[in-house]
């Protein structure tokens, strides 16, 4: 208990009597503040002086804001839109700026309610001019009558020209084609009409050499196979040299009907070995990761396209390789499922062996003329073959390819050189007649 009371009688003495003090005194200062405050202002003279103060200040900063707000400003409104008044289906109008500059000049405070304001036209009423050239006044439609302005230009010399009209055939030009998927092709475009108006003064409409429609892939509705409509195409004519021209052509826009299809077709991957391996070795084996590949592209690229050639440079090979390749798309091809090959060649010894009675055929001669070997040796000959054994011992004549190429040549006797290739690229084929005699005659 007497521990308890000595607590309680030191936080009297230290704490709560020191505080109530303290509150005390901040008590009684603002009460005497406040007294004598009331005394203070409630004398005549202090009311006045204190009035004084105000309205001094209160005048010092109205005549600030008045001498500011009446000091003549300017703002220069840059690249003010003009706007031409005439009869545009009769008439072109060339020589006038697309826009101007205007200097507003006033009172900041008109400047500032004109800025508020609705804008105004920058106009030049060309409506009662006939077909020359004008000089004509750039005016401002100004929002308060207190503002002065200035354009710049203020004056434009205009050329009126009647204006004509001629129908053009239209032609399709496709955009962003990469970004078309390159398994698709785009065929059968068309549109419903293609003619379409060309307007403009005389010397304009022979500036155009061609109005097409720029049918933009970006904007196809899906790209998968099927038959689409692309709305609102825009038209645009150009120049002979291809510089686009600003030319009205009605209508604007078009539908264009498109027709998104997938041509494919597999073919086998056909290796084609270049130069010559180490002496005394040849080609045993010929082994690709992938056999055919399915291609996509042009439907006439496809017909003429019998299989995809793989050549490699096995020039002085001593030993097994393997070899990591990529295919090259054909002209006409835009995908491939199979885009990288792996080739593993094995090698073995040399051997030779002649066939003989190889038929010699006949190559891009003109359909008006016939031909024929002027002896038994220029019609047949002997192929020298060099690879593997096992290889050449299963080749037959029929294997073989000999050939002249007569592509160019006339009527007469000639001396051709023989061409020869046969089905196994493992093995090397040599004539061992070089050239042949021919003779050629015209179809009576």
């Amino acid at each position: 208990m007497k521990k308890n009371k000595k607590k309680r009688s030191f936080f009297e003495r230290k704490i709560m009597l020191p505080f109530t003090r303290l509150v005390s005194l901040i008590i009684k200062f603002f009460s005497n503040f406040w007294t004598k405050s009331e005394m203070l202002l409630s004398k005549n003279n202090t009311l006045l002086f204190v009035s004084l103060f105000l309205a001094v200040v209160l005048f010092v900063f109205v005549d600030q804001k008045i001498i500011t707000l009446s000091e003549n400003s300017a703002e220069v409104l840059k690249e003010q839109p003009v706007y031409a008044t005439y009869n545009e289906e009769s008439y072109v109008v060339t020589g006038l700026p697309e826009t101007v500059d205007v200097t507003l000049i006033g009172s900041k405070a008109d400047l500032y309610f004109a800025k508020q304001s609705p804008s105004k036209k920058i106009s030049v009423d060309l409506s009662n001019l006939k077909p020359g050239t004008h000089k004509v006044n750039i005016k401002y439609d100004q929002a308060l009558p207190s503002i002065d302005y200035k354009v710049n230009p203020s004056v434009a010399t205009v050329i009126i020209y009647p204006k004509i009209s001629e129908t053009r055939t239209l032609s399709i030009d496709i955009l962003n084609k990469k970004n078309l998927d390159s398994k698709l092709l785009m065929k059968n475009i068309s549109v419903e009409n293609e003619n379409v108006v060309i307007k403009g003064a005389e010397h304009q409409l022979k500036e155009v050499a061609s109005v097409k429609a720029l049918l933009d892939v970006d904007t196809l509705p899906k790209q998968e196979e099927g038959k689409y409509i692309v709305k609102d195409v825009p038209l645009k004519a150009y120049s002979k040299d291809g510089d686009p021209l600003d030319i009205e052509i009605v209508p604007e826009k078009i539908d264009v009907n498109v027709e998104l299809a997938s041509p494919s077709k597999e073919v086998p991957i056909r290796v084609v070995p270049t130069g010559e391996v180490s002496f005394g070795m040849a080609i045993s084996e010929m082994k690709t990761s992938e056999t055919k590949v399915t291609v996509y592209g042009e439907e006439e690229a496809l017909s003429n396209l019998n299989y995809l050639p793989l050549q490699i440079d096995v020039s002085n090979l001593k030993e097994n390789k393997e070899y990591k390749l990529e295919l090259t798309k054909p002209v006409g091809i835009t995908a491939m499922s199979v885009n990288n090959v792996t080739v593993k060649f094995s090698l073995g010894p040399a051997a030779n062996r002649t066939i003989d009675n190889v038929k010699i055929e006949y190559r891009n001669l003109a359909s008006n003329y016939t031909v024929k070997g002027l002896s038994q040796d220029d019609i047949k000959l002997s192929v020298s073959l060099n690879g593997v054994k096992s290889v050449i011992d299963s080749i037959t004549s029929e294997d073989i390819s000999a050939y002249l190429d007569l592509e160019g040549y006339k009527e007469g006797e000639h001396e051709v050189p023989v061409n020869v290739s046969g089905s196994d690229a493992r093995v090397n084929y040599t004539a061992k007649t070089k050239k042949v005699k021919i003779k050629i005659e015209k179809n009576h």
